[in-house]
């Protein structure tokens, strides 16, 4: 085995581009192994509908990345204070085997005063509260499977990003199951910090001796930037890639009570209509046909009405109040 150094890369566009580059562009006999630790950022599993999965309010106002990743599951909040985990090998044949990769992690864990397990199929609890999730994804003749570490995440931040407002949202997409949680950190016989944690993983896995590594060089990074370019940064991949759903959501106002009623798939307004006891000059469709085609995004929609005047359709209704409805 291989470790890879990302070089202290915290962005999580750039992280999940070396792990698919390592996955398919790297032709090794030797598996690999990847840590990285990202800015805040909330992570979409690949069949999951990003809206449906965040506060868009709270992450818009914090500056959290929302980014897809390539494997399934749910959707996981990283910090600075979140280690990830992934194993890049040959062949499928521990395709499901999480057992096998998770056993390295509970071992140092364990060896560190930490009461950790493998529960379920993929999870690692301590004391009954998650601490790891983990996820697979095979490629032709190639697999990882990746996990989160909680070392001592903001979970109030965490727990506000993946916590939807409560709007009454319909979707065929896949829900996270949310679980009680903790940190790692809270449980340790002896403190450590995040860094020394890494340490002690790359020791537990590879021993005392000099750790083998694969150097990223100037062309692994060329790659890399231009998977994230293509992917990763992506409006198209990390929301418009979200299965269709529909959305309701209501504010009563001071022009009266609007009622807006969203379909959406590949993240653009397929169809859109709005009720209410406002009253109106001018027949609200004409501004329904203006939104529909559009991205459902709050900018988006935003830079479509700059220069419209919604007081024909509504009254006195400033553009903000208008976007907190249809967002």
């Amino acid at each position: 085995m291989l470790f890879v150094d990302n070089q202290e890369t915290t962005d999580p566009r750039l992280n999940l581009a070396i792990e698919e580059h390592l996955l398919r562009n790297v032709q090794l006999p030797e598996p690999l192994l990847l840590f990285y630790i990202n800015a805040p950022s909330v992570i979409i599993g690949r069949n999951q509908n990003s809206i449906e999965e965040i506060d868009p309010d709270f992450v818009r106002q914090n500056q959290i990345h929302v980014v897809r990743r390539l494997s399934g599951g749910g959707a996981v909040y990283h910090d600075l204070g979140n280690l990830n985990f992934s194993f890049i090998t040959p062949g499928r044949q521990d395709l499901h085997n999480f057992e096998k990769f998770t056993r390295p992690v509970v071992d140092v864990l364990q060896h560190s005063g930490v009461n950790a397990v493998l529960q379920g199929k993929s999870d690692i609890f301590v004391d009954g509260k998650k601490v790891s999730g983990n996820a697979q994804y095979a490629a032709t003749g190639r697999m990882f499977s990746h996990g989160t570490i909680l070392f001592d995440t903001n979970l109030e931040n965490m727990l506000r990003a993946i916590n939807p407002r409560q709007v009454k949202i319909e979707s065929k997409a896949v829900q996270s199951v949310r679980s009680f949680v903790t940190n790692i950190r809270e449980h340790l016989s002896e403190d450590m910090n995040i860094d020394q944690l890494r340490q002690a993983l790359l020791h537990g896995i590879f021993g005392e001796g000099d750790v083998p590594v694969y150097p990223l060089a100037a062309s692994d990074w060329e790659q890399i930037r231009e998977i994230a370019t293509q992917r990763y940064m992506t409006w198209d991949w990390n929301y418009g890639r979200s299965p269709a759903f529909n959305i309701q959501k209501s504010e009563k106002l001071p022009v009266g009570k609007l009622d807006a009623r969203i379909e959406v798939e590949k993240g653009h307004i397929q169809a859109i209509k709005i009720y209410g006891d406002f009253s109106g000059q001018q027949d609200v469709a004409e501004l329904e046909k203006q939104l529909t085609s559009l991205r459902y995004d709050r900018d988006t929609v935003a830079a479509a009405l700059a220069t419209t005047d919604l007081t024909p359709f509504f009254g006195s209704l400033s553009l903000e109040a208008f976007l907190n409805l249809l967002f």
